[in-house]
C-alpha cells in the first residue's frame, strides 16, 4: 500500500525540529568559559608577595594596600603583633592577617606600653602607634575569602601550581616563587598563606 506524500508543513516542521535538536545540541557541547583571574590580588601578586618572599615587606607597605588595626595577640612564647585588615574584592572580599617581627626588647617595650596583662589573650593597639611601628617587617599573612574561590579561578590568577600536595581535610597548592599556599578543599579556596623563602624550606 502506498503511503500519502507528506503534506509541505509536516516537513517544514521536522526541518524545525531537527534544527532546535542539533542547536541544542551544539549548546551543551559549547567549552565552559574561562575562569575570571581574582583582580584584586593583582598588586599583590606583583608587590606584595614578593617582597614578603624575599623578607623585605614592612607594615607601612602592607598598610597602604589595605586599611587595618593592630592587635596583640597572647602566646605561649610571648605576646605577638598582628596586623588585621579587609580586602575589598568584586565578590565579597577577603580577610587579612600578618604577624609583624618584633624583637625582644621591643615587645617587652609594647607590652608595657599597651598594659598587656598574660592572661589577655587578644588586645587591639592604638591606631597613632602604626607610624612608629610603620618599618616592622611582617614575618607571614593570610587571606582568607569571605565568598567562595573556585581552584579554577585561583589557577586563572597565579597559574598551576608548583606543588599539590595531600593534606588533612583537603589538598595544599604551593607557589614556591611566590611564598604562597593556597589551602584547597574540594577545590574551593579556604585560605592563602604567604611565607617568606627562607620559612617555606623548613
Amino acid at each position: 500500500m502506498k503511503l500519502p506524500p507528506l503534506r509541505l508543513q509536516h516537513g517544514l516542521l521536522f526541518a524545525l525540529l531537527a534544527l532546535l535538536f542539533f542547536g541544542w545540541g551544539a549548546w551543551l557541547m559549547r567549552p565552559p568559559a574561562a575562569a575570571e583571574p581574582l583582580s584584586e590580588l593583582a598588586v599583590w601578586q606583583t608587590q606584595v608577595f614578593p617582597a614578603l618572599v624575599n623578607e623585605q615587606l614592612t607594615l607601612a607597605e602592607l598598610s597602604a594596600q589595605t586599611d587595618g588595626e593592630l592587635w596583640l595577640q597572647s602566646q605561649a612564647a610571648g605576646p605577638r603583633l598582628l596586623y588585621r585588615a579587609s580586602l575589598a574584592g568584586a565578590e565579597g572580599g577577603w580577610t587579612l592577617m600578618a604577624e609583624l617581627h618584633l624583637s625582644g626588647a621591643e615587645r617587652e617595650s609594647l607590652v608595657a606600653a599597651a598594659g598587656f596583662q598574660p592572661g589577655n589573650r587578644e588586645q587591639p593597639l592604638s591606631r597613632q602607634l602604626l607610624e612608629p611601628l610603620a618599618r616592622q617587617p611582617v614575618l607571614e599573612l593570610e587571606l582568607t575569602p569571605i565568598t567562595p574561590v573556585s581552584g579554577a579561578r585561583l589557577a586563572a590568577t597565579f597559574g598551576q601550581p608548583r606543588l599539590r600536595l595531600q593534606v588533612e581535610g583537603g589538598e595544599a597548592w604551593v607557589y614556591p616563587a611566590l611564598g604562597l599556599t593556597a589551602r584547597m578543599q574540594d577545590d574551593t579556596l579556604l585560605s592563602l598563606r604567604a611565607l617568606p623563602k627562607r620559612a617555606m624550606q623548613h
